[in-house]
């Protein structure tokens, strides 16, 4: 019963060390690929598979745009990236943003 209760406790602490490793912001489809993928997207309906491609896509770019404007000198710019980032990602191409984007982003970042 005591070396039950070791390996128990043994299996435990190997857990807690074990760290999440952030994912990949490099981009996995080509810019002629996103291109089409934007254009199909406002005139008919995408596949599941497209779908989800141009939603990484954007979502990488939209993480992107809020670093970049992080550490901008311009103070103004600084302090409305997200509303900067959301309009020029999302709303210029008429596609919905997701829930609590920016929040999202520590997939990423440590910010």
């Amino acid at each position: 019963m005591v070396k039950k209760d070791l390996i128990i406790i043994k299996n435990k602490k190997s857990k807690n060390k074990t760290k999440k490793k952030k994912k990949s912001i490099k981009s996995y489809i080509s810019k002629k690929r996103y291109l089409e993928l934007i254009k199909k997207s406002k005139i008919k309906k995408l596949s599941k598979k497209e779908y989800k491609q141009l939603n990484d896509e954007l979502f990488k770019k939209y993480c992107r745009c809020i670093k970049t404007l992080k550490y901008s000198k311009n103070k103004k710019m600084k302090e409305g990236k997200y509303g900067i980032c959301m309009n020029s990602i999302y709303k210029k191409r008429g596609i919905k943003p997701p829930f609590n984007a920016s929040k999202k982003c520590g997939q990423f970042y440590n910010y």
